[in-house]
């Protein structure tokens, strides 16, 4: 009998559970009709589309029981699903490359906001090199591929509400270049509360108290907001076949021939509808997401998924060795398929905010690599570090400015005067965060082509011409200041308070 009225208690939390769960999809409906209620016309129709995804997501949200994954199912990819470049490459090109080219549309993920480097406005528009922003740099290497070639390789920019208006005023300036330029945006999301799970915002307005309301979902949106866009099937009808997607501020991302050769060249049942650049795992790529074999399906392992208990192994670079670098060839015709079937499925990431006013909300986003499950064929190819140049700091934008890196026809390549092909490992302090500071500190971007390792904090300044080589650690205590001389040469030193310079 004890066990009898256990199981009806159980059955009856579940109940309870399942009631409390409509109860809430039902507020939520609710509430997302009364903020449809507060427009009119296509803004109306615009996030009628958004509110849909936003829909579906919250109910996953709500159906979602502890982790995403189980630690003991995880399994190492088989061999052949994640292959090395050399052996991509080694089938060398065809002689008709503009064909493969033709089938190609570029895609740059461009929602972000420059605010974590001080910068208003999308991180797109920052100057990288030479006065040139990150969109200018994607802009000429594809009109150099399109003028090398003679092609029609578009750009398509998925921009967020945080950065559309900007971005379409700057294109402007690329009217006669040899690139069309498209753009799309993200959808545009409720944050919610985190206590009530119903929507902060009272309009769909983005002023006052309601700005802070609402986000970009994460760049998992691009294939419904792609979808819905109108622009996929628009693409697809020119003839294009395979989308490169990257974030634009990975200075590594440009164009691969031999990658794009392989997935134009396979035989039409074997049609590979997903390929993943993954790199080597170093220290620094702790956090980063990997490749793992889950149930016979290629997967993406994000550290939010690991169980706490696991986070250290995750981590580890001798068990999950590679990760992934955003870098992603897709099928155009599969994104398609999978929308109609309403199969794509991510994994949710829940990202916790804390709003201005001290109020704690929700975010509910996916991410584009996440979908590598649901596609045909799919395969990581494991590709050089230099593919993998992405600045997010002013310490990442220190390297590409300097003279490791030469800069042709939009793409950066390591310096062939620097001997080893590692980057320098540079930690800039908390005076170098915001660009207009950082750039203020240096007379000139110094010498770093024998550089290992560059630390600085405090108070420090650069003047003109200074080299750095091997470990250069300057530390500037409170209230002190260092100014590095003119002509200056650091090899293997420490400086710390008031410019003594001792042998490290």
């Amino acid at each position: 009998m004890h066990y009898l009225s256990k199981a009806v208690a159980n059955g009856g939390m579940a109940q309870f559970q399942e009631m409390m769960r409509q109860q809430l999809e039902s507020s939520m409906h609710t509430e997302l009709e009364k903020l449809l209620d507060t427009t009119t016309g296509a803004e109306r129709e615009v996030s009628k589309k958004d509110f849909e995804g936003f829909k579906n997501l919250f109910h996953r949200f709500l159906q979602v029981k502890g982790p995403s994954v189980e630690w003991i199912k995880i399994q190492r990819p088989p061999e052949d699903s994640i292959q090395p470049y050399d052996k991509i490459a080694a089938r060398g090109l065809p002689d008709n490359v503009a064909d493969s080219l033709n089938k190609l549309v570029v895609v740059k993920l461009n929602g972000g906001l420059g605010t974590s480097m001080g910068c208003k406005g999308p991180k797109s528009l920052i100057s990288v090199r030479n006065e040139n922003t990150f969109l200018d740099l994607t802009v000429q290497q594809i009109e150099h591929l399109n003028k090398t070639y003679n092609t029609d390789v578009p750009l398509v920019l998925m921009n967020s509400f945080n950065t559309d208006e900007d971005t379409k005023k700057i294109l402007q300036k690329y009217t006669h270049h040899r690139v069309k330029i498209h753009t799309f945006n993200q959808s545009r999301y409720p944050r919610i509360n985190k206590e009530s799970l119903l929507p902060v915002a009272t309009s769909l307005t983005m002023t006052g108290q309601n700005t802070e309301g609402w986000y970009p979902p994460g760049h998992g949106d691009i294939y419904a907001s792609f979808y819905n866009s109108g622009l996929l099937d628009q693409l697809i009808a020119q003839g294009k076949e395979y989308i490169f997607v990257s974030n634009i501020d990975n200075l590594g991302a440009t164009v691969d021939l031999h990658i794009l050769h392989h997935l134009v060249s396979q035989p039409n049942g074997k049609r590979c509808e997903f390929v993943m650049e993954v790199t080597d795992k170093t220290r620094a790529d702790v956090k980063g997401g990997t490749l793992i074999q889950y149930e016979g399906k290629l997967r993406l392992l994000e550290i939010a998924q690991v169980p706490k208990a696991h986070v250290d192994e995750f981590k580890s670079v001798s068990k999950f060795k590679i990760f992934n670098t955003n870098n992603l060839w897709i099928s155009l015709a599969a994104i398609k398929r999978l929308q109609e079937q309403k199969a794509m499925d991510m994994e949710i990431i829940v990202n916790p905010k804390t709003l201005d006013g001290g109020q704690n909300v929700v975010q509910l986003e996916t991410a584009v690599g996440a979908a590598i499950k649901c596609f045909d064929n799919a395969l990581g190819i494991n590709v050089p570090r230099s593919r993998f140049l992405p600045v997010k700091t002013t310490s990442d934008l220190l390297l590409v400015m300097s003279n490791l890196y030469s800069l042709e026809a939009g793409s950066l390549t390591m310096s062939p005067k620097r001997e080893f092909p590692t980057t320098p490992h540079v930690k800039l302090g908390s005076s170098f965060t915001k660009v207009q500071e950082y750039l203020t500190r240096f007379e000139s971007i110094p010498d770093m082509l024998e550089l290992d390792h560059l630390t600085v904090s405090g108070d420090v300044t650069f003047g003109k011409n200074v080299s750095l080589k091997g470990t250069v650690i300057i530390i500037a205590n409170h209230g002190d200041r260092i100014d590095i001389p003119a002509g200056s040469m650091l090899e293997n030193k420490i400086v710390s308070g008031n410019l003594r310079i001792l042998d490290h």
